[in-house]
C-alpha cells in the first residue's frame, strides 16, 4: 500500500467526469487500499479516485464504522434535506454550508465485485453525496450556500 498525492483545486483532473470501472482486478484493489490509507493519513472521512488523479468511479468512506468501498455507485433514493458545514481534502482550508439529503440509499460494487447497498443517514449520507459529486467533476465549493 502507498500514500498517494491528493490533487487540489485548480488541478484539471478534479473537474473531469469519471469512467465506470469495467473490471475489478488486483490493480483496482490496490488502488482501493491506497485510497483508504491516503484518506486516513489525511484525516478525511472520504476520498474519491479523481482526488488521487484516477478518473474511475471509485470512492472510499469511513464515518467511524470502518471503511466502505463504493465502485460504480448510484444513489437510488434520497429523503429530506439539511444544511451542514463541509470541507474537502482537495480544497484545503475552505469550509462552507452545503445542503444535502438527510437519508439516502446507494448501490455499488465493493472491492470483491459484490453488489452492496447502504441506507445512509446524516454524515454518511453527506459523505456519499460529497464523494459522488467528485466522480462528476463537482466540488463542494460549487454548492456552498454560506461560507
Amino acid at each position: 500500500m502507498a500514500i498517494r498525492n491528493i490533487r487540489t483545486i485548480g488541478d484539471d483532473v478534479l473537474r473531469k467526469k469519471c469512467k465506470s470501472v469495467e473490471e475489478i482486478n488486483d490493480r483496482t484493489r490496490t488502488l482501493v487500499k491506497d485510497m483508504i490509507e491516503t484518506m486516513y493519513e489525511a484525516d478525511g472521512v472520504g476520498l474519491a479516485a479523481p482526488q488521487v488523479g484516477i478518473l474511475k468511479r471509485i470512492v472510499v468512506i469511513d464515518v467511524g464504522e470502518g471503511p466502505v468501498v463504493l465502485i460504480n455507485p448510484e444513489i437510488l433514493k434520497k429523503e429530506g434535506s439539511y444544511m451542514d458545514t463541509e470541507g474537502c481534502l482537495s480544497v484545503p482550508g475552505e469550509q462552507g454550508e452545503v445542503e444535502r439529503p438527510l437519508k439516502l440509499t446507494v448501490r455499488a460494487l465493493n472491492e470483491l465485485g459484490e453488489k452492496v447497498e447502504y441506507n445512509a443517514e446524516e454524515l454518511f449520507a453527506r459523505a456519499v453525496c460529497h464523494e459522488l459529486d467528485h466522480l462528476d467533476g463537482v466540488l463542494f465549493v460549487d454548492k456552498v450556500i454560506n461560507q
